[in-house]
């Protein structure tokens, strides 16, 4: 749209998403790569209209000499947005990926409960989503493991985790961060062949020219999922549009778009007419539907 600001539809995907809630104290885990340097301007950007207090944090794992610079970024960002930061380093100890991520988030929930933080954010995006799925089915994974990372979910008690971007692509953060004019880091760890989730990375990058959307469809996939094990009040009212279609006139051709959008108005208590596919409309009024054909 004419006029619109670069950064508007990365603050809007994290304003009316289910992974930040209005006054949240959000402790953001920035590593100073663009994803998390994203997440940190989105955050600030957002705190006086949803009521946010922001800080961030960095924790310094020492196992690559870049890590020094990650941090100056970290201070960097912290210092442009004028928000509070922590640094954390951690104790050497098993270098394997898991007992790192562990060892990590250990730190993070250290230092939101030194600041009084109620969610920890981290930038985790759609490529990273359809990373996790894909290493999850490769390991014979059930449900659980093809919802791939949740938005929002305890870390401990009394503290949650949230990945706002998980329906974001990582360019367009990374435009986000440039358009801002905030510095941020490369990791030349993800240059490493050897690890599996490296290995899989390489794999999508040679698939998505293939298969345009590949990353959406599968954080899609991984959301319906994940709404479905939850037993969530969307994943009902999905239900209750597709069934009403089906009824009908079936399910080919029928968009996961014009869905969202129906379940989007029943949510607000809204009313009016949804394009469902060709010749097929949903009119919703007062959280009830009704098939409307058109000519086609």
């Amino acid at each position: 749209m004419r006029g619109a600001r670069p950064g508007a539809t990365i603050e809007r995907a994290l304003q009316e998403g289910p992974a930040i809630h209005s006054g949240d104290r959000v402790l953001v885990a920035c590593s100073g790569g663009p994803d998390s340097v994203a997440l940190a301007a989105a955050v600030h950007a957002m705190s006086v209209p949803m009521d946010l207090h922001v800080a961030l944090a960095y924790v310094h794992h020492a196992t690559r000499e870049s890590a020094w610079q990650d941090e100056a970024v970290v201070l960097r960002v912290a210092a442009s947005l004028g928000v509070p930061v922590r640094i954390a380093a951690l104790e050497t100890g098993p270098g394997d990926e898991a007992a790192l991520r562990d060892r990590r988030y250990a730190a993070l929930g250290a230092i939101a409960r030194e600041l009084g933080s109620s969610v920890v954010a981290t930038g985790h995006h759609a490529a990273d989503q359809s990373e996790s799925v894909l290493l999850a089915l490769f390991r014979g994974t059930g449900p659980q493991g093809l919802a791939g990372m949740r938005p929002r979910r305890a870390l401990e008690p009394g503290l949650d985790l949230a990945r706002p971007f998980l329906r974001v692509a990582p360019e367009r953060l990374l435009a986000y961060c440039v358009s801002s004019g905030l510095p941020y880091a490369v990791d030349p760890g993800n240059a490493d062949a050897l690890l599996r989730r490296n290995a899989i990375r390489s794999a999508l990058a040679a698939l998505r020219p293939l298969f345009a959307g590949l990353d959406e469809a599968v954080a899609r996939a991984a959301d319906l999922i994940g709404d479905e094990i939850d037993a969530s009040g969307r994943s009902g009212l999905r239900r209750r549009v597709r069934t009403a279609v089906a009824e009908q006139e079936g399910l080919r051709d029928l968009d996961f778009v014009h869905v969202e959008e129906a379940v989007r108005a029943i949510e607000r208590g809204g009313s009016g007419e949804f394009h469902m596919k060709r010749g097929i409309a949903l009119r919703i009024e007062g959280g009830s539907i009704s098939v409307i054909k058109k000519d086609a």
